[in-house]
């Protein structure tokens, strides 16, 4: 964390890391402590905790998409395109460290749909749905809103996998991705016809 960074920096960096390995149960006191910030401070910048929960979410949203999707200057088919964001996830895996898809982790813990964090993890859940839905558009999908909500779901089961058996996917949602992809007639190289 660069000490030039303001509190409110600070707290969405600790918060960050904090609710991603340790849970967003994790007090405020050892939020604050972990900024450097105190609670008097915290309740300063944030009106809440749950507010503070769904902004560090979101602050991380991006970056860690940027990991996952390819580029708008990667001019591969759409298949690669999508297999990329599992072959991303598989190297993210095999790298260390991963918990899971922050989205489905805050979500499942905070178990309230209404929950301000909650709305985050939906929010940028969807826009990897989004991003399968266009590729498969591109691609000439017959169904590709029931194909991305397919895709979305091999990619959170390969991330529940990952953690649940603790050690790396070996391609497994690569492959599995490849296979439904197989089964929708979505091959290598094809582009829908405009």
């Amino acid at each position: 964390m660069s000490t030039s960074a303001t509190p409110r920096e600070r707290l969405l960096d600790a918060a960050g890391e904090l609710f991603y390995r340790d849970g967003v149960n994790i007090g405020v006191d050892a939020l604050c402590k972990a900024a450097g910030v105190s609670k008097k401070s915290m309740y300063q910048l944030f009106r809440s905790k749950d507010e503070l929960i769904a902004e560090s979410l979101a602050s991380r949203g991006p970056a860690y998409q940027t990991m996952l999707h390819p580029g708008a200057e990667d001019d591969r088919p759409p298949r690669e395109r999508i297999l990329t964001v599992f072959d991303r996830q598989d190297a993210m895996v095999a790298a260390g460290n991963y918990l899971g898809c922050p989205y489905v982790s805050t979500a499942v813990e905070l178990k309230n749909p209404e929950h301000p964090g909650s709305v985050v993890a939906r929010h940028f859940k969807q826009q990897l749905t989004d991003f399968f839905h266009r590729e498969l558009v591109k691609a000439g999908a017959e169904d590709p809103s029931t194909l991305a909500v397919q895709l979305t779901m091999i990619f959170d089961g390969a991330a529940a996998r990952a953690v649940v058996r603790a050690q790396p996917l070996g391609g497994i949602g690569a492959t599995t991705a490849a296979a439904l992809l197989d089964a929708a007639g979505v091959q290598a190289g094809e582009l829908a016809l405009s």
